[in-house]
């Protein structure tokens, strides 16, 4: 069951060979490309490695990719949108974005998954992941990758602490616009004052991740339980 392929989150190694004619346009496009669609996928960096220690208890993963396109297209997008509070920008967030969703087990039983995302910071990308059990609450959350000086201090453990438990009713009460938050959300503190928009994306990003995942899996879910619920 366990799958391991090559992350997406790094820009992809690639050799072409062009004909001579070929513009120097044409190959500035096919570099833009490629390194473009190398940035905006997200899979954890071992998954092997990284399963076991998010879910001790799994024996195995399963991967499943999705797209906004492939799931439900603009209408689908606009309602992400509207549910985050925010529009998708740049190339972190374009409507065929690759996302990859682990499926955890424990022998036959999917106990949780795990989910990530990439998320513009001040200076350079995000990457965001999320552990979550069946019902959708955090059971870890991390940093895999950071651009910043301040990267330490939000990669820390004891930052990621503060995300255990919660779950998406509770950053619905996060304004990613005005960066504003009551109940839970509102507990979580900045590790480092001075890199308050990396502290702010990392929170849009944990958003995102769980709007994302309710409509690709716990929507579904739902939907499939109440069809198959016997009727009285």
């Amino acid at each position: 069951m366990r799958q391991q392929r090559s992350s997406i989150c790094n820009t992809v190694n690639k050799i072409t060979i062009f004909p001579v004619k070929t513009s120097v346009l044409a190959l500035i496009l096919v570099i833009a490309s490629t390194a473009a669609w190398g940035a905006v996928g997200c899979d954890l960096n071992d998954p092997d490695r990284d399963v076991a220690r998010l879910f001790p208890e799994s024996t195995g993963y399963k991967t499943a990719y999705v797209s906004i396109v492939q799931k439900g297209g603009e209408p689908l997008l606009k309602k992400v949108e509207t549910r985050l509070g925010d529009t998708f920008h740049g190339i972190y967030e374009t409507i065929d974005v690759p996302y990859t969703i682990y499926e955890i087990f424990a022998g036959k039983k999917k106990i949780g998954y795990i989910h990530g995302v990439n998320q513009k910071g001040q200076f350079g990308g995000i990457q965001v992941l999320v552990a979550l059990d069946l019902e959708g609450r955090i059971k870890a959350f991390y940093i895999q990758k950071m651009t910043s000086k301040y990267a330490g201090k939000l990669r820390d453990v004891n930052f990621g602490k503060q995300f255990l438990g919660l779950t998406l009713k509770d950053f619905d009460l996060y304004d990613v616009a005005s960066g504003k938050a009551s109940g839970k959300v509102d507990a979580i503190k900045n590790p480092a004052p001075e890199a308050e928009a990396d502290f702010r994306a990392a929170l849009r990003a944990t958003k995102k991740n769980l709007i994302l995942m309710d409509e690709f899996i716990y929507l579904s879910q739902a939907t499939s339980s109440s069809q198959e619920a016997p009727k009285k």
